[in-house]
């Protein structure tokens, strides 16, 4: 019974980081309407790496199969991705960005680095940056 009565919620690091997440999406809703965190994520690494397939695509934002397809699903649907498949293996999927995705990324590249910096706003520069290398190494 000790753990049961020494456990609290707000010190347990999955509450505190949901808590964080849910600040986080509320400023990126409110300066990025156009698309969500997961899609930004996809707009930005295929502006990065360019096309590839949609398996690697998810691999490369840390999203499941299922999840990958959703997303890639809504933003070819915003006109943000265009979607094809591979001359090599038909069964492969590739997923390339659309002028108005890639356009869309340009725009909203420096508001999305804005947002972070809001997110870490109660923190000093040293301590964003010592947040960010602490949860880079838990994943």
């Amino acid at each position: 019974m000790t753990d049961a009565k020494s456990y609290r919620l707000d010190g347990q690091i999955g509450f505190v980081l949901r808590r964080v997440t849910q600040r986080h999406l509320v400023l990126f809703a409110a300066h990025i309407p156009e698309v969500t965190t997961t899609q930004f994520a996809v707009l930005a690494r295929l502006a990065e790496t360019g096309a590839m397939s949609q398996n690697k695509l998810g691999r490369a934002v840390a999203m499941d199969a299922a999840t990958i397809k959703g997303v890639v699903d809504r933003l070819t649907r915003l006109g943000l991705v265009a979607t094809a498949a591979d001359p090599e293996d038909r069964r492969r999927l590739t997923v390339t960005l659309t002028d108005t995705g890639a356009a869309l990324f340009v725009e909203r590249a420096a508001t999305a680095l804005e947002v972070s910096a809001a997110t870490t706003s109660p923190l000093s520069a040293d301590e964003a940056r010592q947040l960010m290398a602490l949860l880079q190494r838990l994943t």
